[in-house]
C-alpha cells in the first residue's frame, strides 16, 4: 500500500520546489522529510528524484508519480469530506488584482476545493481601490490587494513581500528612448505613482504612453517593445528584461500584498479561505523583514 501522508509530503515538494519549504508545509523536519522520500523510492522500486548537490528535480517517474498522487490524496481528502457533518459548504466572494490572478490564485483556489468542495467561490478581477469599494459595498467577502505603507487602510493583513521591478522586453530597447516611454496602471495605481516619483527625483523625462487597470494589457505594450512598465516579481513573464540601476533606473519600493476582509460580516468559511490565502502567498514569499 501506498502511505498517503508521503505522498502529501511528496506533493508539497513539487509545489515549493524544496525539501526545507516542504518539511515547514507538513510540519515535519527536513530530515523526516527526506526519509519519507527515500521510503517512497524504495515502495516505488524507482528514483523519483534526480539530485545534483543541493538541487533536486523530479525524474520522469517521479512525474509520472506525481499525477497519481494528486489523484490519490484528492480523492482521499473527498472521501472524508463526505462523511464529515462539519464540512464548511456555502458561497464566499474573493477580489484580487489580475496581476496576481495568473500567479497565486491556481494554488489558492486547489488548496481551498480540495478542503472544502462544497463551498463555492466567486471570484472578481479588479485593481485594488475597485476591490476596497467592493468590500465597503458589501460585494466581496474577502480581497488580496496591494499594500502601500503610506495609504493604509487600517485593517490590511500583510502576508507577501516582494521586489517592484522595472521591465522591458528582452528583444527591444524601449528603456534607451527618450523620452521615456510607460505603460502603467490608472492614475490611481500606486505602482504608477512609484514610477512616476522615482523618475521625477532623478529628473529623467517620461511619458506615458500605454494606460490600464489590466496587467496583461500593461504586458502586451512592454512585450511588444512599446514601452517600459513596473511589475512585482511574481508577475515576469518569459521575454522580459529586468532594468537596473546599472541601466539607469533606480530602485522602487517593495511590492507589500495584503488581504482585507469585509465590514460586514465574519463567518466560519471566510476565515477558511484567507488561511489557505495566508498559506499560499507565504509558502511562496520571501520571509517578512521585523518591523
Amino acid at each position: 500500500m501506498l502511505d498517503l501522508d508521503q505522498l502529501r509530503t511528496f506533493l508539497a515538494i513539487t509545489e515549493t520546489g524544496s525539501f526545507t519549504q516542504a518539511a515547514g508545509i507538513v510540519n515535519k523536519t527536513q530530515s523526516a522529510v527526506s526519509m519519507q522520500m527515500r521510503r517512497l523510492e524504495e515502495r516505488i522500486g524507482r528514483p523519483i528524484f534526480a539530485r545534483s548537490g543541493r538541487q533536486s528535480r523530479l525524474t520522469e517517474d517521479g512525474e509520472r508519480l506525481r499525477q497519481y498522487a494528486q489523484r490519490l490524496v484528492q480523492l482521499n481528502d473527498e472521501t472524508l469530506s463526505a462523511f464529515d457533518d462539519t464540512e464548511l459548504a456555502g458561497h464566499v466572494r474573493l477580489g484580487t488584482p489580475d496581476d496576481y490572478a495568473d500567479r497565486f490564485l491556481p494554488e489558492i483556489m486547489a488548496r481551498f476545493s480540495r478542503s472544502n468542495p462544497r463551498a463555492e467561490v466567486a471570484v472578481t478581477c479588479a485593481p485594488t481601490p475597485l476591490l476596497v469599494e467592493d468590500l465597503k459595498a458589501n460585494r466581496l467577502d474577502i480581497a488580496i490587494i496591494t499594500y502601500m505603507r503610506e495609504k493604509g487602510r487600517g485593517s490590511e493583513e500583510v502576508v507577501r513581500r516582494e521586489p517592484l521591478l522595472w521591465v522591458a522586453s528582452a528583444r527591444h530597447c524601449a528603456h534607451e528612448e527618450v523620452p521615456l516611454p510607460l505603460a502603467l496602471g490608472r492614475s490611481t495605481c500606486d505602482w504608477r505613482h512609484a514610477a512616476q516619483a522615482s523618475l521625477e527625483e532623478m529628473g529623467r523625462d517620461y511619458r506615458v504612453l500605454y494606460s490600464s487597470w489590466s496587467s496583461a494589457g500593461v504586458s502586451a505594450a512592454v512585450m511588444a517593445g512599446l514601452a517600459v512598465s513596473v511589475l512585482p516579481e511574481s508577475a515576469l513573464r518569459t521575454g522580459m528584461r529586468v532594468l537596473s540601476e546599472s541601466d539607469g533606473f533606480p530602485k522602487l519600493p517593495t511590492c507589500e500584498i495584503a488581504i482585507l476582509r469585509s465590514w460586514h460580516q465574519s463567518t466560519r468559511l471566510i476565515d477558511a479561505l484567507a488561511e489557505h490565502i495566508v498559506s499560499s502567498l507565504d509558502n511562496m514569499s520571501v520571509p517578512l523583514a521585523a518591523e
